[in-house]
């Protein structure tokens, strides 16, 4: 048999298969997905200076680049499937049947399968092999079968791409949306309005607060939980004295308060982007545990999206006088966007987001660190992780082109908890001089600063560096942001010119 018939039969058996197990994920479970589930999974296992320069290099976009990829893969071994296939079915039966598998053991091992999500990899792989076999037994060398094989194979191409449309269909039927704008959140205490000499962003420095749409996001989420409001529950059990299941009218009926946070992720590099502000509206998280009633002896608050990833809390970061702590509904005067979290989400000021940020949250229990490990914990991330003391220069940006002479460098700097008291710039390894500090808006938000330069004509760097008020200066030693944040001095390359 010709080969292009056999790649093509190869090609359209793979894209029948993943289109059949996303069809039936979306009646049963979005998650359930084959495709996604084996997605997920390859997230779980890719070794962490692979996922770091996923991040650095693709940004928000990792997830698709990574789904992009394994399309590519999968229609590879297609393409293999019908090369090894010319004279006889088998190899791309045996192919396509361990691909089928290799989809059902991801979806078995994901935390969120039930006894129905192992319906779609089953139906994957059904439909793949069926596919093959059947689509090989239709490609005779004759002409009028020539017509009939690829009538055939449109057939199934179209059916596979109607599959998968009404996979996506059914998987985004809850209309989220429409919750998100039936909620109306009336904080009862305020956050102050932002200052005008806080926000540096006319010298170059990000807007204090961060548009929703441009607060930074990294998760393990190939796809974005769809849950409504009216459909969300929440337990909170473990070490307690009084169990709990939360709707959302419940925290509805809770003060709700509107603090001013920055969120850092311990992804950042040096100088990175991954640092986001907003007023976050929500309900008190210490409050809540209190009328749960913590035991002795807890010391970790381990949290379950719904979709199955954990992270774990130190009680003590939770409990501590001024901790800011809460369960979010909203931010920025708006019910939280679905990709930040939406319904609830958690929000620890002070603490990398692995360690403090669970979204689409669903589940708390109280419990020990050494009882129960969260997922970066099984990776050997740290299991505490507070935010470090940073600063990173916002202008000039690398290799730009500044006017020589009178010029002003700007930048952030952060320390929750403590605050900044100063940061200093130098230029070219010269003296360090201190910049001018914008107004505090609280200690568990970034801080401006700006400096006005004489700078000669030529190439130039310019570092900076922070002092907290507790009088730490972050440290030079360069630290990977794995496993607890990254630490040194950021820098900028420019020329300046005239």
């Amino acid at each position: 048999m010709k080969a292009t018939r056999t790649i093509l039969i190869g090609l359209v058996s793979v894209a029948a298969a993943l289109a059949a197990g996303h069809l039936v994920a979306g009646l049963v479970s979005p998650l359930a997905s084959p495709f996604l589930a084996v997605g997920n999974t390859a997230i779980d296992l890719t070794p962490h200076p692979v996922k770091d320069f996923a991040v650095r290099t693709f940004g928000e976009n990792d997830k698709l680049v990574l789904l992009g990829g394994m399309a590519v893969v999968l229609a590879a071994l297609g393409v293999v499937a019908g090369l090894l296939s010319r004279r006889s079915p088998w190899p791309g039966t045996a192919l396509a049947g361990v691909l089928g598998l290799l989809g059902v053991a991801a979806v078995l091992a994901r935390p969120t399968t039930t006894a129905w999500s192992v319906i779609a990899p089953l139906a994957s792989l059904v439909v793949g092999v069926a596919a093959f076999r059947w689509l090989w037994s239709q490609a005779p060398v004759v002409v009028q079968g020539r017509r009939k094989f690829l009538l055939s194979t449109a057939a199934i191409a179209a059916g596979a791409g109607l599959a998968g449309l009404g996979g996506q269909l059914l998987a985004g039927r809850v209309d989220v949306e429409a919750s998100r704008r039936g909620i109306t959140l009336r904080p009862r205490e305020k956050a102050p309005e932002i200052p005008f000499d806080a926000d540096f962003s006319r010298e170059g420095t990000p807007t204090f607060l961060t548009p929703n749409d441009k607060f930074y996001r990294v998760d393990t989420a190939l796809t974005v939980p769809r849950l409504r409001a009216e459909d969300w529950r929440m337990r909170v059990h473990g070490m307690v004295d009084n169990e709990m299941v939360l709707t959302y009218d419940d925290l509805l009926r809770r003060p709700m308060v509107e603090k001013t946070i920055t969120l850092v992720c311990v992804s950042n590099e040096v100088g990175g982007p991954y640092i986001s502000t907003s007023n976050f509206i929500g309900v008190s998280l210490p409050d809540l545990l209190r009328d749960a009633g913590v035991r002795s002896g807890a010391d970790q608050l381990a949290t379950r999206s719904v979709d199955g990833w954990t992270c774990g809390t130190p009680v003590e970061s939770i409990m501590a006088p001024g901790s800011n702590a809460m369960l979010a509904l909203g931010m920025n005067g708006e019910p939280l966007p679905l990709e930040r979290g939406f319904p609830v989400r958690m929000v620890v000021p002070g603490l990398y987001g692995y360690v403090s940020a669970t979204k689409w949250l669903v589940d708390m229990e109280l419990t020990t660190f050494d009882a129960f490990d969260p997922y970066w914990a099984q990776r050997g991330w740290g299991k505490k992780a507070p935010v470090k003391v940073m600063s990173r220069v916002d202008r000039p940006k690398s290799f730009e082109r500044v006017p020589a002479g009178r010029f002003v460098v700007a930048g952030i700097a952060w320390a929750q908890h403590t605050g900044i008291d100063g940061v200093e710039v130098r230029v070219d390894g010269g003296p360090w001089q201190k910049t001018t500090l914008s107004t505090e808006v609280n200690v568990d938000t970034w801080r401006m600063w700006r400096i006005e330069l004489d700078l000669k004509p030529g190439n130039h760097t310019v570092e900076c560096r922070a002092t907290d008020r507790k009088g730490y200066t972050q440290t030079n030693e360069r630290a990977a942001p794995i496993p607890d944040g990254a630490t040194g001095w950021h820098s900028m390359v420019f020329t300046s010119v005239g």
